[in-house]
């Protein structure tokens, strides 16, 4: 149930952040590279206040990883202008088809078995999410695919890592801090201030220090009771609740594609969720 409930949680925050970049940046109300500054920047403040206030557990001592801040940066900047030259729907597609790789290979390289249950439940979940965008696919920019395929493969990287933390606040904490040194690099080389709103601004704070601050820990909190292969197809759900937010909150209509889209990408969460459950009780007798 905890796994569930951060899983929950984690999945909105993310939703939350994908359209708060898609305002700032497709309304153009902020460049890329002050996006990701101000992101990362409001991240990293967000988490030291609320790490500072809270109790320590000195029997663990967790600091997060280099590697992990390298790959959040990673997925932070080149998300960040990948969206520049992408549609919403090709971007999604992209992203979260070359999660489902990175993860899923990196599972098996780790010497991890997929159940034919878990292989059939990816699938079908994909396909959900290709039926979801359809419309809006085209042909992307090389760039633009190029970026988000990096951002994907980051984002992936930065999700295995994350399977061993023992304090995800402490872990989140450091690793958002430990990107200073390349904000402060991006910083010198991309500083202007003509592709900034006061929008724009607000957009990007809200997207680091709330979004992705808070959301990126309690992720880290979701893995420890979430396989690989469990983790890379739960963030299908990504686009349906961005979706369900745009019917909710932004009077957009309720389609039947995305009726049955989420219908379809659910029951394939549930496939390789209970299908590995069930295989491996099986195997057990």
């Amino acid at each position: 149930m905890k796994t569930f409930l951060y899983t929950a949680l984690a999945l909105f925050a993310f939703a939350g952040n994908s359209i708060l970049c898609r305002l700032a940046l497709g309304g153009e109300l902020i460049d890329a590279a002050n996006f990701t500054v101000i992101r990362l920047l409001s991240g990293v403040f967000v988490l030291v206040i609320i790490f500072s206030g809270t109790k320590k557990d000195t029997s663990v001592k967790t600091k997060g990883s280099w590697k992990a801040s390298i790959m959040l940066f990673v997925y932070a900047i080149t998300f960040s202008y990948a969206y520049l030259s992408l549609e919403t729907g090709a971007g999604a597609l992209i992203l979260f088809g070359a999660v489902q790789i990175t993860m899923i290979l990196m599972s098996l390289l780790q010497g991890n078995k997929l159940y034919k249950s878990e292989w059939f439940g990816v699938v079908v979940a994909f396909a959900g999410l290709v039926y979801l965008v359809l419309p809006d696919l085209g042909s992307p920019s090389l760039v633009g695919f190029l970026l988000m395929t990096i951002s994907g493969i980051a984002w992936g990287f930065y999700t295995l890592v994350g399977k061993g933390s023992k304090n995800s606040l402490s872990d989140t904490t450091y690793n958002f801090s430990r990107t200073l040194p390349f904000v402060a690099i991006l910083l010198a080389i991309t500083f202007q201030l003509t592709g900034l709103s006061i929008q724009g601004i607000v957009l990007a704070a809200l997207s680091g220090g709330v979004a992705s601050a808070m959301g990126y820990a309690i992720w880290y909190k979701a893995l420890n009771g979430l396989s690989a292969t469990q983790a890379a197809v739960v963030q299908l759900l990504l686009p349906v609740i961005a979706a369900a937010g745009g019917v909710l909150f932004a009077n957009e209509a309720l389609s039947v594609r995305l009726i049955v889209s989420s219908l379809i990408i659910f029951g394939g969460i549930l496939t390789v969720v209970l299908g590995r459950q069930y295989a491996m009780q099986q195997a057990a007798k």
